[in-house]
C-alpha cells in the first residue's frame, strides 16, 4: 500500500481474484495519499474481533456472498450482493462471512491523517489491535485452483 500511495498519476486496475477454499485474502488494488482500495475474499470467518479504525473511514461493497455485521451491543445486520456498509472512524464492528459461497468485498478506505498509520485499529478498551493477529483469527489461506471472481 505504501508503494502504491506514492504514485501521482491515475491508477487503473481490474477486479479479479482466485477465491479461497479456506481463510481470507486481501489484495491491494490501488492507493493514494488519502485513499486505498482493497479486494477482500473470505471462504469463512471475517474480521472476528470487535474493533474500530482510528485513522480511517471505510466502505465495504459486497460483490458476492453475504455476511453478518455486528456492533458493540451485539446488534446485527445481514448484508449481501450489492449492499454497502460505511464505517466511520471510531465505529466499532466485526463481521462473519456466511458460508453458502465465498464472500467477496471491495473495501475503500479514506485516511483522516495521511501521516499516521492507515491500518491503526483499536479494541473496545482503546488498546492498539493488530488486524493480522491471532486475536483477529488470522489464518493461512488456501486458494481454489479453479474458482475465480471477476
Amino acid at each position: 500500500m505504501d508503494r502504491l500511495s506514492q504514485k501521482t498519476v491515475p491508477s487503473f486496475f481490474h477486479i479479479r481474484a482466485r477465491l479461497p477454499k479456506a481463510g481470507r485474502t486481501n489484495q491491494v488494488l490501488g492507493a493514494s495519499k488519502y485513499m486505498n482500495v482493497v479486494l477482500k475474499t473470505y471462504a469463512t470467518g471475517g474480521e472476528n474481533e470487535l474493533h474500530a479504525h482510528s485513522n480511517e473511514d471505510h466502505l465495504f461493497v459486497v460483490l458476492q456472498g453475504s455476511a453478518i455485521f455486528y456492533g458493540p451491543k451485539n446488534e446485527t445486520k445481514r448484508v449481501e450482493k450489492n449492499d454497502c456498509v460505511l464505517i466511520p472512524s471510531g465505529a466499532f464492528y466485526w463481521f462473519q462471512a456466511e458460508e453458502e459461497e465465498p464472500l467477496v468485498m471491495l473495501r475503500v478506505g479514506a485516511a483522516l491523517d495521511p501521516h499516521k498509520d492507515i491500518l491503526a485499529r483499536i479494541d473496545i478498551e482503546g488498546r492498539s489491535f493488530d488486524g493480522y493477529s491471532e486475536k483477529n483469527k488470522e489464518a493461512p489461506y488456501i486458494l481454489d485452483e479453479v474458482k475465480i471472481f471477476e
